[in-house]
């Protein structure tokens, strides 16, 4: 559907840019708006190599299972069905600590390992267990202590205080991790 709606706007937008005679402001809005794509590309660039750099240092170490230890009674709390797959114990923690570093592109593959492995042990496999739906919900709200991604864009823009939100996304994203977990529970016994 989006594959329709983008380029039909961008045609409008072009179509209304001739007629009106500002077809100048759309060439340069283009080339300004490619100019700062590639900026932003390379803000990110940096911020992602950063910290994966950091997570493969983690999976190489005893870090990574400290840190599964130590979200263990939060992973068994909301994956009850997972209680004994240490393997997926793992990669949950890995999705769950890159999310809370504000890694979002780090995260997704970690998270598509960690259904992988939910689904393995999913006797109906074209339906969700609770354990997967609870992961989605986790990733939707994907609580952030440092939101890396957010403080780069700011950055890239020239914000005088990049990393000023932080409190703004904690508060943000502990209410909708909150409300999506309760809701998630609620449904579940209910289902």
């Amino acid at each position: 559907m989006l594959n329709i709606i983008w380029p039909a706007f961008i045609i409008i937008s072009i179509i209304y840019a001739i007629l009106m005679g500002n077809i100048e402001n759309v060439s340069n809005g283009i080339f300004d708006s490619a100019k700062s794509a590639v900026e932003l590309t390379i803000t990110f660039f940096g911020t992602i190599c950063l910290w994966n750099g950091v997570m493969e240092i983690a999976k190489k170490t005893t870090l990574m299972n400290k840190l599964t230890r130590l979200l263990k009674p939060f992973i068994n709390f909301l994956f009850p069905e997972i209680r004994n797959n240490q393997k997926a114990h793992q990669e949950i923690s890995m999705n769950v600590v890159a999310n809370l570093l504000g890694l979002g592109n780090a995260a997704t593959p970690l998270g598509l390992k960690a259904m992988k492995t939910m689904q393995q042990e999913n006797e109906k496999k074209d339906t969700l267990t609770n354990s997967m739906a609870m992961f989605i919900v986790i990733n939707t709200a994907a609580m952030q202590l440092i939101p890396t991604n957010v403080i780069a864009i700011r950055s890239s823009l020239g914000s005088s205080s990049p990393s000023g939100i932080i409190m703004q996304v904690w508060i943000a994203t502990i209410v909708a991790a909150a409300v999506g977990i309760t809701a998630t529970k609620i449904l579940m016994k209910k289902f």
